[in-house]
């Protein structure tokens, strides 16, 4: 039997489901946010692994994305570098409802951490205060060296490829230069993991949106939450790994019922 629609998309069930994960986000004091993929699919980012995803349908563009291809063959890199160039790769998007439902969220005094997994930079575009998000998988908004520590907005690279250097090195010590962005067979930035620990640890309140809860080390934070008395709050489109540990599940559209949830609609 299908879920019966209101006239604003979003299903009955969903609905009331929103309605009892508002009732958990204000009691709670110490919220931490964990985001995927899903919240910035509205943004017009499409997610990787999903039916429409970037891997999905082209699977080679994956290599891209592995530490070892990146490093081993310049056709990959000046691959990628003229796709970030001509901004194919990744266009001009903006925040969404989704994302501004979460700075609403913060405004409150209700957040603690924001921990997102995307490397888009819109929470921060959004409003959303830097100091209170971590972002795991780093940024596509930044450049870094993979050899010394020089780093950088990447529109200063950006602008070298633009110009000719279809493969550029670090003008400081010569070293690759990538997005500062963990591609696979990278380790995590230092102290991120530690401080997604505390903040999983510390919290009263996880709330997952947008996110498939199957990629690690974020989707440790769910149980080990719990495991310290917090409460779990999951909305997304599918159902995710973790549905057991949520006292609520939304599922649905992040864009109808975010703002529901976190009490800005």
């Amino acid at each position: 039997m299908e879920s019966e629609a209101t006239t604003d998309g979003a299903s009955i069930e969903a609905l009331e489901a929103a309605g009892r994960a508002a009732h958990l986000v204000d009691t709670a004091s110490r919220i931490v946010v964990l985001t995927g993929a899903g919240i910035s699919t509205d943004s017009g980012i499409p997610d990787f692994r999903g039916p429409d995803g970037i891997w999905t349908k082209n699977p080679e563009a994956e290599k891209a994305s592995d530490i070892r291809y990146y490093v081993s063959d310049p056709g990959i890199r000046r691959q990628r570098w003229a796709l970030r160039a001509s901004g194919e790769l990744w266009p001009d998007v903006a925040p969404n409802s989704g994302h501004r439902a979460l700075v609403h969220l913060e405004q409150r005094g209700l957040v603690h951490t924001l921990v997102t997994q995307n490397v888009d930079g819109l929470h921060q575009a959004a409003g959303s205060d830097p100091d209170s998000i971590v972002e795991i998988h780093g940024t596509t908004r930044q450049a870094m060296c993979l050899d010394c520590e020089w780093r950088d907005d990447i529109e200063v690279v950006l602008e070298r490829v633009r110009a000719g250097d279809d493969d550029p090195h670090c003008g400081v010590c010569g070293g690759l230069l990538k997005s500062a962005t963990v591609s696979f067979g990278q380790s995590l930035f230092p102290g991120d993991v530690e401080r997604i620990e505390q903040a999983a640890i510390s919290c009263d309140l996880v709330l997952a949106v947008g996110t498939s809860l199957s990629v690690y080390p974020v989707a440790a934070m769910v149980p080990l939450a719990v495991r310290h008395g917090a409460g779990v709050v999951i909305v997304n489109g599918e159902p995710t790994a973790m549905d057991d540990l949520a006292d609520v599940l939304v599922l649905g559209s992040i864009s109808e019922v975010l703002g529901i949830v976190v009490g800005s609609a």
